[in-house]
């Protein structure tokens, strides 16, 4: 399943226009939140298909009954650039487990670059809903690459991808060289990708907007 937020005018209409601004991005701090924002309304969203059981509960002045999550879904990031969206996601997901992949483009000097993940922590995944977030769905090769060591902490029921913007490329990637149950959520979808694997017109580098800029490895 495929959601592109921006399909529906909405509060993210305006957050993505800004995202987007290369110069209201300049504001470093207003990045962060409006990424974190998206990650907002992507809990919110995604809260709408998880499994509830009834509860009861003690009012002041008698009972009710309430509906509930059944299970707590875990909350992942792809680091360094997927923390502002991170953040979002537990604002709402407030009592979840977390999970952390460092995986990164380590470039080569003929301009390629391969995918390289150092460190990965997971609480135990078996039958769990994981939300992943990464601002930028680009090529799709780090996410697959993700999946794959996040699979030796169990299988997941769902994931749920929650991007900035996504590349249709990175898209048809992802669901061709994965078989996880996943649904994909984007503030936005491009079509094109550059010869270096960047989303045009996508938004530029998200983890460097966010949070500065790196020394290339």
């Amino acid at each position: 399943m495929i959601i592109n937020l921006s399909d529906t005018n909405s509060l993210v209409s305006e957050w993505m226009s800004e995202i987007r601004d290369e110069v209201i991005q300049k504001d470093r701090m207003r990045f962060r939140r409006n990424l974190e924002r998206l990650g907002e309304v992507a809990a919110y969203e995604i809260s709408k298909t998880l499994m509830y059981v009834d509860k009861e509960v003690e009012t002041p002045l008698g009972s009710a009954h309430v509906q509930v999550f059944k299970y707590q879904p875990v909350i992942g990031t792809i680091l360094r650039a997927g923390l502002a969206m991170h953040q979002g996601l537990v604002n709402y997901f407030d009592k979840a487990d977390h999970a952390y992949v460092s995986a990164y483009r380590k470039h080569n000097r003929d301009g390629s670059f391969d995918i390289s993940l150092e460190y990965v922590s997971c609480p135990p995944l078996d039958g769990k809903v994981l939300i992943l977030s990464d601002p930028m769905l680009a090529t799709g090769a780090s996410l697959v690459k993700t999946i794959e060591h996040i699979a030796e902490f169990g299988k997941p029921a769902h994931i749920h991808i929650v991007t900035a913007i996504a590349c249709t490329i990175g898209i048809e990637y992802v669901q061709r060289h994965s078989d996880a149950n996943i649904s994909i959520w984007a503030g936005d979808i491009d079509d094109e990708l550059t010869a270096k694997g960047y989303i045009v017109p996508g938004l530029g580098d998200a983890g460097d907007l966010a949070f500065g800029e790196k020394v290339q490895q």
